[in-house]
């Protein structure tokens, strides 16, 4: 399921893009915030707690790295990783940069995945909106069909190819605490982000704050 459920996340996002108005649709903004709630609370409930009790004290310096790791992959994504993706009218050059930035995102996200339900839980709601926001931006593009299926296939792929990776090498295995490490500052800066930008001058109404309680009560109890 850890190579499988990444990409059926891929897929189901192309179809929501394709079929609803994501940017314009209050129930996608809703999933975006549980996806971010939900993501928080696995990172802080399931990961933080595994790395600090197996691993030694540079695991601290492996999460801020992350954080910082992010912060410049978001130089060039544009913030798509929590929902967000300026349209460039016209653009008809492939996006290369894009895709190596949310690649390296997203292979890394694939590396905690067998650590329990829930981080593939957690790693698969965050990446339908990711995925819807991409593929609206690409289906607005004047890039083809062709195109779009290359971007949007590689970038599925990217999630499981981590995965597998850390199955095959055993030194992926013997530093998999600091990778992990690394990948909780990831999905620290980008849920943090997700949870600040849910609402219109950073306030919340009742249906947000209700399916962020939901998200983490959500990661909590099952």
């Amino acid at each position: 399921m850890i190579y499988i459920l990444p990409l059926i996340s891929v897929i189901a996002g192309y179809l929501i893009a394709i079929f609803l108005k994501p940017s314009s649709s209050i129930g996608f903004k809703l999933l975006l915030s549980f996806s971010g709630a939900y993501l928080l609370a696995v990172t802080i409930f399931e990961l933080l707690p595994e790395v600090y009790l197996n691993g030694t004290e540079e695991v601290g310096i492996f999460i801020m790295l992350g954080l910082l790791l992010q912060i410049m992959l978001e130089f060039v994504s544009k913030g798509v990783e929590h929902g967000h993706l300026h349209q460039q009218e016209g653009m008809n050059k492939f996006p290369i940069l894009l895709l190596i930035s949310l690649s390296v995102h997203a292979f890394l996200e694939g590396f905690p995945m067998d650590e329990g339900d829930h981080i593939l839980h957690g790693v698969v709601i965050h990446k339908i909106p990711v995925a819807t926001i991409l593929s609206v931006f690409l289906i607005h593009s004047n890039l083809g069909k062709i195109k779009v299926g290359l971007f949007l296939s590689i970038f599925a792929l990217m999630t499981p190819l981590g995965s597998f990776f850390k199955s095959q090498f055993s030194l992926l295995q013997d530093i998999s605490i600091y990778i992990n490490a690394l990948v909780i500052g990831i999905f620290l800066h980008v849920s943090t982000t997700i949870l600040f930008e849910a609402s219109k001058n950073h306030k919340f109404n009742l249906s947000k704050l209700a399916v962020i309680v939901g998200g983490i009560l959500l990661a909590y109890f099952i």
